[in-house]
């Protein structure tokens, strides 16, 4: 039997002494600090892969995962807005949530390829940017509609120069430009430290879960039911999207995680700009309390799973 991934376990660690209501608690300066780390990192890789390769073959997939992102953002919305589940604002906001991607997650299924020797394809930290800002537009039209209220310039500042976008995009840039010869002086600091940042951000975010207990237990079922669901149905589409492009195994891992993933950090920054009668604790009940924990210690596994035995049954 395979030992349980350490990053996964300072998740759960994090989560049990937040549940027991433990004082533990990270300076939120170091968590601010590890989450400019990671999403540095991550555009970093994604940059040198790409410093290898011609730049032509990613417009189909740039437009798959669109696509992709907006087909996601309105499944959820149907599902969750209706008689007995969420008022507009509400269904829109978490659709939205779950029609983009978490960076967090994105870095757990990296290391877990990363510990198994899986490659992937090094585009995919340019498919994770981009699929970040479809479904924060899609999610804001079906909440409000095209209106003269909306703020589109705060919107599009927010969506397209968010922090997360930038530091993505400003990594990814340093890695092309420096390719891998370039980044050998710093590779010790950025690359090989990765897991252990990665593992520290992971005991936060096992904090933070246990936080959103009170919020699922008022909801109950139906968060939990479309928290758990969702991301399932996401990782289909995800997995059948990835073999339209034909992608690799550990690639198809990674873009159905992408898809069954819910983003936290760039989507409620957007949404309380645009969509601010919305309640944010539902949508992060969701994303956060169930899908986050789901695709880490179950999830991830699953896809790569499935991605196997698609890409044996391919012709």
């Amino acid at each position: 039997m395979n030992p349980i991934d350490p990053v996964i376990l300072f998740f759960l660690f994090g989560l049990a002494a937040g549940l027991l209501r433990s004082e533990l608690k990270l300076p939120s300066a170091l968590y601010e600090s590890l989450s400019i780390f990671l999403l540095l990192t991550i555009g970093l890789k994604g940059g040198q892969g790409l410093a290898t390769q011609p730049l032509a073959p990613l417009i189909p997939q740039i437009g798959a995962v669109i696509v992709l992102g907006v087909a996601q953002t309105l499944i959820a919305f149907a599902v969750l807005h209706g008689p007995g589940r969420f008022g507009r604002a509400d269904a829109a906001a978490t659709a939205a949530h779950y029609g983009s991607v978490s960076v967090a997650t994105f870095a757990v299924v990296v290391a877990w390829l990363g510990a198994r020797n899986i490659a992937f394809e090094p585009q995919m930290a340019i498919l994770l940017v981009i699929m970040e800002i479809p479904a924060i537009l899609v999610g804001i039209v079906l909440a409000r509609g095209v209106s003269r209220q909306t703020d589109w310039r705060a919107l599009g500042h927010e969506a397209f120069l968010g922090k997360g976008v930038t530091l993505l995009l400003g990594g990814m840039a340093i890695g092309w430009a420096a390719g891998p010869d370039g980044l050998a002086p710093v590779k010790g600091l950025f690359f090989d430290l990765f897991k252990g940042v990665l593992a520290l951000f992971l005991l936060e975010m096992g904090l933070i879960v246990s936080r959103q207990v009170g919020e699922l237990k008022r909801r109950g079922i139906v968060l939990i039911a479309f928290g758990l669901g969702m991301p399932l149905l996401s990782a289909l589409l995800g997995l059948g999207t990835g073999m339209l492009l034909g992608l690799s195994v550990g690639g198809l891992t990674v873009l159905a995680t992408l898809a069954a993933s819910a983003s936290y950090i760039a989507v409620p920054a957007a949404i309380r700009i645009a969509v601010p009668e919305a309640n944010p604790a539902i949508s992060l009940a969701g994303s956060l309390g169930v899908t986050f924990p789901f695709n880490i210690l179950a999830g991830i596994p699953l896809y790569h799973w499935l991605a196997g035995q698609l890409a044996g049954a391919a012709p």
